[in-house]
């Protein structure tokens, strides 16, 4: 079955963007970006990819899912595809009239249950925090892109989601001589191990 995989930047504090949706605040430039690019290329805008001269390797994912308001801010620079080299989602419960090659959604967790029934990659939830929270119950993997800064209010990596206890496994940490730490976890009851088997390696 394809794995739904959140993989998002955030803050220390838990917020993907600042109250007004945008994430300025985290670091564009340092050592992380390599990995950024090399590792998780697919996960870039076609546009970001095209500027850099390169192309997605199809070999992570091949469809996303988002919320209307992080489509909106593609749309709003004009950019209506923003992953034309992925199949693409967006979970939006009032508008119907998508562009050519994007799929709105009123129920994106009957989607995402669909979609992880059918053969392919991994789906990228690209945010937001909202859609996050309604779709965690179907996220099989985090990739949190942690940065080392507090924004004190904004978009929670989870949204408005209802307090309930979700087991996650942390699998591999990486730090970065930009302060950046790669997290990736899997789904499923935490290891009985000490703190220290899992911390973050340099």
């Amino acid at each position: 079955m394809r794995e739904l995989v959140y993989y998002v930047a955030v803050s220390i504090d838990g917020y993907i963007a600042l109250p007004d949706g945008s994430y300025e605040a985290f670091p564009l430039e340092g050592d992380h970006m390599a990995a950024y690019v090399s590792e998780f290329a697919d996960a870039l805008p076609s546009h970001v990819l095209s500027a850099l001269g390169k192309r997605a390797p199809g070999s992570l994912f091949d469809t996303v899912i988002q919320g209307r308001r992080s489509y909106d801010v593609a749309r709003a620079a004009g950019i209506e595809r923003p992953y034309a080299h992925l199949t693409e989602y967006v979970a939006s419960r009032s508008e119907t009239k998508s562009p050519e090659g994007v799929t709105f959604t009123a129920d994106a967790l009957a989607t995402v249950r669909e979609l992880k029934r059918q053969s392919g990659l991994a789906i990228y939830l690209c945010g937001g925090g909202n859609l996050a929270g309604r779709l965690l119950t179907e996220i099989d993997r985090l990739i949190l892109k942690r940065n080392p800064v507090v924004l004190g209010d904004g978009i929670r990596l989870f949204g408005d989601a209802k307090p309930a206890v979700h087991d996650f496994r942390l699998d591999r940490c990486r730090t970065f001589k930009s302060g950046v730490a790669i997290e990736e976890y899997s789904r499923g009851l935490a290891p009985l191990a000490s703190p220290s088997m899992r911390s973050c390696d340099s």
